[in-house]
């Protein structure tokens, strides 16, 4: 059963943005001599169509990593998405079709699906995580910094699709003045002002703090946000209290599926995941061959 399409649901990233990624997967995986299997066994005018089809049931993200694999094999290659990122899908659910010379979708096949299981499995578990947090409290689902070396603006995508939000995306957007920080530059004060002297006017400021007398600190010195790191739901319920709205308040650490409930529960703003995006159990999709000549 085909899913119905359904479209626009997040911007597409742009190609420029998401070629590179492909393209380096596809010369890993190609290597020196191409496909040498499908180029032995495939004749070469062979040509096959097929769907691509949910195994379980999630939310789909990676669509533009997929389409890119196959383009860059072959520009022949006909690619037809039939649910956008951020379309939840259904076990049996067909998701893309793809029509061309069988020996380039052959070679294209796993990584256009390991990309597309990947980020597809990364938007079902924030999906996941948004509904446990929702009937709770208005916070949000964040992403980290703890992403797959060379995939993050891709993993930051499928949090998207999933109904999440994004972290900073690197260390150049924003400041987050973490424990490291603060040890070396000997408290949560001096570094709070020496990164607001520094910060441009468009550049936001977040502390992390492990404690309520560093909470209070940081308070005190203007924070505009805080991550509350590691603390248990009484002491995050008092940081809520305490903050009263003058800064954003972010919970961290070891948040699960079980626990993101009450997290939301203590009312902080925004709850940061790093497992989102290291950790995510891939979404099982594969290619069903539909017509083979």
């Amino acid at each position: 059963m085909s899913a119905p399409p359904v479209l626009g649901l997040i911007p597409d990233l742009p190609d420029l943005l998401v070629e590179p990624q492909v393209r380096a997967a596809l010369i890993e995986d190609l290597g020196r001599a191409g496909d040498i299997t499908g180029n032995a066994v495939v004749p070469a005018d062979a040509h096959l169509c097929g769907v691509i089809a949910a195994r379980q049931p999630g939310r789909i993200a990676g669509m533009a990593a997929a389409a890119m694999a196959f383009r860059l094999v072959d520009p022949a290659i006909r690619f037809e998405p039939l649910a956008a990122d951020g379309a939840s899908v259904k076990a049996g659910d067909a998701v893309a079709r793809v029509a061309g010379s069988a020996r380039a979708i052959l070679a294209a096949e796993r990584v256009a699906l390991n990309f597309l299981c990947h980020l597809s499995g990364v938007a079902t578990t924030t999906a996941a995580l948004v509904a446990a947090a929702r009937p709770h409290g208005p916070a949000r689902i964040v992403c980290t910094r703890k992403t797959t070396p060379g995939l993050r603006l891709l993993e930051k995508h499928a949090v998207l699709a999933g109904g999440g939000a994004n972290h900073r995306f690197g260390l150049d957007d924003a400041m987050l003045i973490k424990d490291n920080h603060i040890a070396i530059a000997g408290g949560v004060g001096v570094a709070l002002k020496r990164a607001q002297a520094a910060a441009g006017h468009l550049v936001r400021i977040e502390v992390e703090v492990d404690t309520l007398e560093q909470l209070d600190e940081a308070l005190a010195a203007g924070a505009e946000a805080i991550l509350l790191d590691n603390m248990d739901l009484t002491t995050l319920r008092e940081a809520v209290r305490r903050a009263g709205g003058r800064a954003i308040t972010e919970a961290s650490g070891r948040i699960t599926l079980d626990t993101v409930g009450a997290v939301a529960a203590t009312g902080v703003d925004l709850i940061s995941v790093g497992w989102l995006t290291h950790s995510a159990p891939i979404l099982d999709l594969g290619l069903d061959v539909t017509a083979p000549r």
